[in-house]
């Protein structure tokens, strides 16, 4: 009996370990931030009337594989948006525009970004995202 409680033990630990790894979401000491550009057009989307960076727009994150969203952020007055305290993992972010091909029945598509987040305690910054309005 002594000689398989060692055996036991190395078990049991194997199988904890790999449950203690943390999933994406909070809980970490890492953000993403990144900014918001818009590009508004005519009804017909032949010519850009104006460009300017997003205010108040919503910003939506996906952790890991989830089909649907996380956590939202409005952007501020110079189109700067933060998600923090993230655990490492993708992350995926969205932003809704208006859909210049007239293809969807809801008239907005999304515009998506994905981000890996590899190391805590670190900033990561994602690309600009140009929505159409």
């Amino acid at each position: 009996m002594k000689n398989k409680l060692p055996l036991l033990l190395i078990a049991v630990l194997f199988g904890v370990l790999p449950s203690c790894e943390k999933p994406e979401g909070t809980g970490g000491t890492s953000s993403i931030v990144g900014r918001v550009w818009v590009r508004d057009y005519n009804a017909d989307f032949s010519r850009v009337v104006s460009e300017y960076w997003g205010e108040e727009e919503d910003v939506y994150i996906i952790y890991g594989n989830d089909s649907i969203h996380s956590d939202d952020a409005k952007t501020s007055y110079n189109g700067y948006y933060r998600f923090n305290y993230l655990q490492n993992g993708e992350y995926t972010l969205f932003v809704y525009s208006k859909d210049s091909t007239f293809q969807s029945p809801s008239a907005r598509v999304t515009v998506k970004q994905t981000i890996n987040i590899t190391k805590q305690g670190k900033e990561y910054l994602v690309p600009i995202i140009t929505i159409l309005d």
